[in-house]
C-alpha cells in the first residue's frame, strides 16, 4: 500500500505577525501527533531564490499510512478545529497530495 503526502501551501494575510504563524504552525504539530494514520510532519518557511513561489510563504507537509488514513483525516474534529484557527488568517491556501 502506497503512503501519501499531503503538502499545503500558505499565503498569510500581511498583518499576520512571525509569532502568530508559530503558533498556528504549533497547533497543527500537536494535532498531527493525535490523529492516527500521521506518520510524518514538518513545516518551514520558503527560502527558495528561484522566485517562483506565486506569493506562499509556508508550507508544511503530513506524510500519511495510506490513502484511507488521509481520508479519515480530512473530516477529524481536529482537522476542521485547526482549519477553523489557520483559514481566516490565511490570503490562499493551496493544498496536493500524491502517493510515494
Amino acid at each position: 500500500m502506497a503512503k501519501l503526502n499531503h503538502i499545503v501551501l500558505f499565503k498569510f494575510k500581511p498583518e499576520v505577525t512571525s509569532e502568530k504563524i508559530n503558533t498556528l504552525f504549533n497547533e497543527v504539530l500537536e494535532m498531527t501527533e493525535s490523529i492516527p494514520g500521521i506518520e510524518n510532519y514538518s513545516a518551514g518557511t520558503n527560502n527558495s531564490p528561484e522566485g517562483l513561489t506565486q506569493g506562499y510563504t509556508h508550507a508544511l507537509l503530513m506524510t500519511f499510512t495510506d490513502v484511507a488514513a488521509r481520508d479519515a483525516y480530512l473530516p477529524h474534529p481536529e482537522h476542521e478545529r485547526i482549519r477553523t484557527l489557520l483559514l481566516p488568517e490565511v490570503a490562499s491556501v493551496a493544498v496536493f497530495d500524491y502517493e510515494v
